[in-house]
């Protein structure tokens, strides 16, 4: 099977995976390096496939070189057919991630780790082959784990809880970045979140890696444990390692529900999204640059449920918490969710009137 895809024209054997339905994330992704200015970089793509990500990357971000690697056999027979069919400076490698990161030498300046599934076994290998500086793009396809569906899963492979409910989507990339900051630190690296896209039945999230032990420790510090109100929908965090979170809702004082530890601090970089825009009117990346970076946010069908009253527009609650003078947008984690400075007693006062 041939496709063209941006720039790429590749060959996609029967046995080999390449999935259409991800273009868009593909192109979110040459979208962000053209933002971040990667030209003359070089790039580790983990899992590679069929090659298409890396052949985009070179062909479209001006990727000077580097390696798409992949540990099936006939996946690598195809990459290695793609890339010298697209006239690009790549090696093509088959072996495993944990073989490549403890026998490679070098160090890389982007590093993609696309798997089927979870990323988490790939990013404490990856590590050995970054540097201070190194950007990190991952992705978890394990949404029903990261959003509780699996919770026994979740606390095994990302050593978290997660939260099976309205808020599920937002936690959950909250502990995959959670999870790839611990990893980074036992490297002496700190991260800083870039951007994170949460659509369809994947997460994926960009980070900037800053080498030393003061940037690790300031990661860690923003690690921390959640508590949701299953009765008002409102949350809380503590921070750090231990932190004191309490069994009880400041709001209406029923009992909470932990969840956790995830990470607590921002999940973007705005001048980034902005630069994205500029270039490539992407929708999400669009809803992305105008969301409030605060930690979670209110569902509406949720909060007028619990009110026993019919559903309200989620733009009307918007619209009412700016005239009370509160920060107030929508969120790519859920269609009729509100991200805000404002309360839970003061959002669900509105809703009431509303």
């Amino acid at each position: 099977m041939k496709i063209s895809e941006g720039k790429a024209k590749i060959y996609a054997g029967r046995d080999v995976f390449y999935n259409p339905k991800m273009e868009t994330l593909r192109d979110i992704s040459v979208s962000f390096l053209n933002a971040v200015g990667c030209r003359g970089m070089s790039l580790l793509d983990a899992t590679s496939a069929t090659g298409i990500r890396a052949i985009r990357y070179a062909k479209e971000c001006g990727i000077r070189e580097g390696v798409a690697l992949d540990i099936n056999r006939k996946a690598y027979g195809i990459c290695k057919r793609n890339i010298k069919a697209n006239k690009i400076g790549l090696a093509a490698i088959n072996k495993s991630v944990q073989e490549f990161a403890n026998t490679y030498e070098g160090k890389f300046d982007i590093v993609d780790l696309d798997p089927f599934g979870s990323p988490a076994p790939c990013i404490y290998d990856v590590m050995k082959v970054s540097k201070g500086g190194t950007i990190l793009m991952a992705t978890a396809t394990d949404t029903a784990v990261l959003c509780g569906a699996h919770a026994k899963a979740c606390m095994k492979v990302y050593n978290a809880k997660p939260l099976h409910n309205e808020l599920c989507k937002e936690a959950g990339i909250r502990i995959l970045i959670g999870y790839a900051a611990r990893t980074a630190s036992q490297f002496n690296f700190g991260i800083a979140p870039m951007l994170s896209v949460s659509d369809m039945h994947y997460m994926r999230i960009f980070l900037s890696l800053e080498a030393g032990a003061d940037a690790a420790a300031g990661s860690i510090s923003n690690i921390g444990i959640g508590a949701y109100c299953r009765a008002c929908g409102s949350t809380r965090f503590g921070k750090g390692l231990a932190p004191l979170v309490g069994n009880e809702c400041e709001g209406c004082g029923s009992r909470l529900e932990g969840f956790g530890p995830l990470w607590t601090g921002r999940l973007y970089d705005k001048s980034i999204t902005s630069k994205m825009l500029k270039n490539d009117d992407i929708g999400i990346i669009r809803r992305i640059d105008g969301e409030l970076d605060v930690p979670m946010f209110y569902s509406i069908p949720d909060v007028t449920s619990r009110l026993g009253r019919s559903s309200v527009s989620h733009y009307r609650i918007i619209e009412l918490l700016r005239e009370k003078g509160r920060l107030a947008t929508t969120t790519q984690f859920s269609v009729n969710g509100v991200k805000t400075d404002a309360t839970a007693a003061e959002v669900i006062e509105i809703a009431k009137g509303a």
